[in-house]
């Protein structure tokens, strides 16, 4: 998951990286392009070790035919020349650490101010068409907290994405042509015939189902209540028992499935998700797009007849081996051919997501579907039928999301009132809200099981990763109301970028801060990249303990202080610093959709 575009200029590193790459050639004058491009300018791990580092003696040796140490050495004595550069020391095997004169740090202020919620922004994405799928839940019931874990971590990455420069298109994926939507429906008539006085028993309707009764919660009430008010007793017959399926089904079927994304587009909403397409899996199939793909592969040899070998784990006495229509997604690195049709002639699961795939590949670069962590089998074959369809064209991607297990006092809940199975999506906003739930949810790597603590994530403590990026941001514009009330319209100049004696901003801790915020766009461009939001969630936190510890320090050193009325000029300056912070820390809690709160 590499892109090779040229990224956003507003990132220190990207311009010093082309200043070592070009100090590089100067030393290595026939270093080939393809070494340069190599040369990183990454973050020490240890400040006292300088700002940035570079492996770019490393790279050169072998084809400079020099030893690196020798090369490391020319470079740090040149770099030591180059505008902006404090020093340079080579170190280890052929490492050059960089460290930047303060006043590059100083300077940057300003720029984050004048940008405001673009900072951040970047060209990585080359305005790549992506097409990001989440959520994508059964409509049979209330979203649970399984499924909030995939909408969070899709969300967020469509946000990250269009912060990077990427064309993004955000779908929802109905999956209502299946057999649990037939269940949901019996389920709902079912329902309809006891509001309307049926003499049948649960268990005789349920012996006339082809699927039994599931989804038996109270949540489906609703939706009987208002058939039987539309409707009547017309849908069943005049005993009120089951009318020919014909008569009822599509009726009920409709009412249900629109009743369900009604709760389902609530939920998402007041996750603070929206999606710019739902596309339905029933559509698809109907619109022929299922045929046309199968039809595609088919004309490049890709379909055959044949017979599957047993799965694994079974055994030839309980295999029983039938023809079925099958893909060659072996010849895209898959570990078995995937059957599109089974052997009385009806498509398969895998043959519908081919279809809708193919629906999608048509109008993007790269599909990226946000999945649980149930899903991982499907990867290699819907990889190697989005290769097939587009000879290449688009690129697919999965992320998977682990399991959530929601504790309480260090124990496993189970918070639904209506499911009475599962912990609801709106039941666990309920409890802790839209942003302590977006937030925790990134708080991990999408493919790592994660405990989400209830006590924690509402606990006013730096222990709870949400508050702690929260107050921080609140801590800023508390002082920029104090310093409004000490110095007056003044203040509106230091804001927009216009602050004098940014020189005096020169203490470890608070070019500590800077430095910081100076990482952001690498951070953004790195998480994109990655396909990591929680990378994001990371930078927050950091970049709220940064300023937390110079607020602190400033209560034993009063020259850190951010507003003294008798320093106007430095305070401003400060100011500055302050409000740099809270912009920055803005367009992070951005890309995770969680509210900048002013004061707490």
């Amino acid at each position: 998951m590499v892109d090779h575009v040229s990224g956003a200029q507003n990132c220190l590193f990207k311009q010093y990286q082309q200043v070592v790459r070009q100090t590089l050639r100067d030393i290595v004058p026939d270093l080939p392009d393809d070494i340069l491009d190599r040369v990183e300018l990454t973050p020490t791990k240890d400040p006292l070790h300088g700002d940035m580092a570079t492996n770019g003696a490393l790279l050169a040796a072998k084809p400079a035919r020099r030893k690196p140490q020798e090369i490391a050495a020319s470079l740090a004595e040149r770099l030591q020349q180059q505008e902006g550069i404090a020093s340079a020391e080579a170190a280890g095997p052929g490492f050059v650490n960089i460290t930047l004169s303060p006043g590059i740090y100083q300077n940057l202020l300003p720029d984050i101010l004048l940008q405001g919620a673009a900072y951040g922004e970047s060209a990585i994405g080359g305005g790549k068409r992506v097409n990001v799928e989440y959520v994508s839940a059964n409509p049979t019931g209330p979203m649970h907290v399984g499924h909030c874990r995939g909408a969070v971590v899709g969300d967020a990455l469509a946000r990250l994405l269009q912060k990077a420069g990427y064309s993004v298109l955000k779908e929802y994926y109905i999956n209502d042509a299946g057999a649990q939507v037939t269940a949901l429906s019996w389920v709902v008539y079912w329902r309809y015939l006891q509001k309307i006085g049926t003499s049948l028993t649960e268990d005789a309707f349920a012996a006339m189902t082809p699927t039994g009764l599931q989804y038996m919660g109270d949540y489906l009430l609703p939706v009987a209540d208002a058939l039987a008010e539309k409707y009547g007793a017309i849908l069943a017959t005049p005993e009120k028992t089951p009318a020919p399926t014909e008569q009822w089904f599509e009726t009920v079927r409709r009412a249900a499935l629109d009743a369900m994304m009604s709760q389902i587009r609530a939920d998402l909403e007041a996750l603070g998700i929206s999606h710019d397409v739902f596309s339905s899996e029933a559509d698809v199939y109907a619109g022929g797009e299922v045929d046309r793909a199968i039809k595609s592969l088919e004309g490049k040899g890709l379909i055959y007849e044949g017979v599957l070998e047993p799965p694994k784990g079974k055994t030839p006495d309980d295999w029983e081996p039938r023809p079925q229509t099958l893909f060659r997604s072996t010849s895209f690195g898959d570990d078995v051919d995937r059957a599109l049709k089974k052997s009385n002639g009806e498509n398969t699961y895998f043959a519908n997501d081919v279809g809708y795939h193919s629906q999608k590949a048509s109008q993007a670069d790269l599909l990226i579907d946000v999945l649980g962590a149930d899903h991982g089998g499907y990867v290699s074959r819907m990889r190697a039928a989005v290769q097939a369809l587009t000879d290449g064209h688009t690129a697919f991607e999965v992320v998977i999301c682990q399991i959530v297990r929601i504790l309480k006092a260090g124990v496993p809940v189970r918070m639904s009132k209506r499911a009475g199975t599962f912990v609801t999506l709106r039941d666990l906003l309920d409890e802790v809200g839209k942003d302590a739930v977006r937030f925790t949810m990134l708080t991990r790597k999408a493919d790592a099981q994660m405990d989400f603590d209830l006590d924690l994530v509402i606990a006013q403590t730096r222990d709870n990763p949400v508050f702690y990026v929260q107050y921080a941001h609140a801590r800023c514009c508390s002082v920029i109301r104090a310093a409004r009330d000490m110095f007056g319209g003044d203040v509106d100049a230091a804001l927009a970028g216009d602050a004098p004696q940014l020189h005096t901003i020169a203490s470890a801790a608070e070019l500590a801060v800077i430095r910081r915020m100076a990482s952001f766009p690498r951070t953004v461009e790195g998480a994109a990249l990655a396909r990591e939001p929680h990378r994001i969630a990371y930078y927050c936190g950091e970049l709220a303990a940064d300023f937390h510890a110079l607020w602190n320090k400033g209560r034993e050193d009063t020259t850190l202080r951010f507003l003294r009325e008798d320093e106007k000029e430095a305070s401003l300056a400060k100011l500055a610093l302050v409000a740099a912070v809270a912009n920055v820390l803005r367009c992070g809690l951005d890309i995770l959709g969680v509210t900048p709160v002013e004061e707490m």
